[in-house]
């Protein structure tokens, strides 16, 4: 891997699970589970300049990524709800680059991390309760296609470790 690489992707790029094993799906929910301790963790006492450095260059700032997470989260959430409650439903897409972008995205960071509490709590309580038929169920992506829950919930685990890592790589290249 390049060095561009390696600091886009600090864990690798993600790998779709080859199970589902319900003791798999277990660990990926307590990934979820941990994601607001680990997210603390990984901001605790930065800056607000340290916040607004970027993981990398041309990347995202710390505190664009911790709003990032919010909004993916939640999105994902929500997704996860639909597949639940509709026959394979047609999601919207949406351009994360300019969702960071915006204003929001730009308050202190302890919005979003209250919001990815409340969040994870919720989600995983909800996923916790689902059966391996609720696992099959899923959602139509206008551009990835088919996809169902145990792939999302396995993507999102990684999601949460990926960019969980973007600050704490730049935190051990940076001694902060």
């Amino acid at each position: 891997m390049t060095d561009l690489e390696v600091l886009r992707y600090p864990i690798g790029r993600f790998s779709p699970p080859a199970s589902s094993l319900p003791g798999i799906r277990a660990a990926h929910i307590q990934v979820l589970r941990q994601l607001p301790e680990h997210l603390r963790a990984a901001v605790a006492g930065l800056s607000d300049a340290q916040l607004d450095t970027p993981y990398r260059e041309d990347g995202w700032t710390v505190r664009q990524v911790v709003h990032h997470l919010a909004d993916s989260h939640a999105m994902a959430y929500t997704r996860c709800k639909l597949a639940l409650t509709e026959d394979w439903p047609t999601i919207q897409p949406y351009d994360e680059a300019a969702w960071a972008n915006l204003a929001d995205s730009r308050l202190p960071i302890n919005v979003s991390l209250a919001m990815v509490e409340a969040l994870h709590a919720r989600w995983v309580a909800l996923l916790e309760a689902l059966s391996d038929d609720d696992f099959r169920k899923g959602y139509n992506h206008p551009q990835r296609g088919r996809e169902m829950l145990v792939k999302m919930l396995a993507m999102y685990d990684w999601h949460s470790r990926h960019h969980t890592a973007h600050i704490t790589s730049l935190r051990a290249r940076q001694d902060w």
